[in-house]
């Protein structure tokens, strides 16, 4: 099979689909999670095979695209935090109807799978195969996630593993996505930069 040569920006596209689907606009559901800590920052290493790539917060292998595999970060902002006054909400009544509210604390395996196969299909314009092989609650710093496994093949072309690890917090989320292809040797890497992952 030839190896997969992963266009770049699909990764960071994937994963704004993914809290972009999982977002609702409803001034009825537009409260802030009460017992969601406030997060101003997410930190992470990156392996020194990684270099970054001409897109913001997207890390190549430095050998790339020998070497498909990639690091995205990514941040979703709900604005929540900002106050408006009386006179910016009767001049601006639209940007308290189209508040963002974030709504991935309510994530679960079949819902993901849902979103990111018809992402994934959409994008390849065939059907990958798209599989979740693990699903885990997990708690950083006080903050709650996941970390998602899957995998998805696209016609003559290798397999491709991705982790992907969501942090929630009151008015961001956080999301690390890790990228390899079948036969890039990163895996133990991959693991490392996961263990590094803190939210202040």
């Amino acid at each position: 099979m030839k190896k997969v040569k992963i266009v770049a920006g699909c990764v960071m596209t994937f994963a704004l689909v993914l809290v972009a689907a999982l977002s609702n606009s409803s001034v009825a559901n537009a409260m802030v999670e009460e017992d969601l800590k406030e997060a101003h920052h997410c930190t992470f290493v990156i392996p020194n095979d990684f270099v970054p790539g001409e897109e913001k917060d997207l890390f190549l292998n430095r050998n790339y695209p020998m070497e498909s595999s990639m690091i995205a970060y990514n941040v979703l902002y709900n604005g929540n935090d900002i106050v408006l006054t009386n006179r910016e909400k009767e001049e601006h009544p639209e940007a308290i109807a189209e508040a963002v509210v974030d709504n991935t604390e309510k994530l679960t395996k079949d819902k993901y799978l849902e979103i990111m196969s018809e992402s994934y299909n959409k994008a390849y314009g065939e059907d990958v195969g798209l599989s979740v092989t693990s699903f885990e609650n997990v708690e950083i710093d006080g903050f709650p996630g996941y970390k998602i496994v899957s995998e998805y093949q696209k016609s003559g072309e290798e397999k491709i593993h991705q982790t992907v690890v969501i942090v929630l917090s009151k008015y961001r989320t956080f999301t690390i996505t890790y990228q390899r292809a079948e036969d890039d040797d990163c895996e133990a890497l991959f693991e490392k930069s996961i263990a590094t992952i803190h939210v202040k």
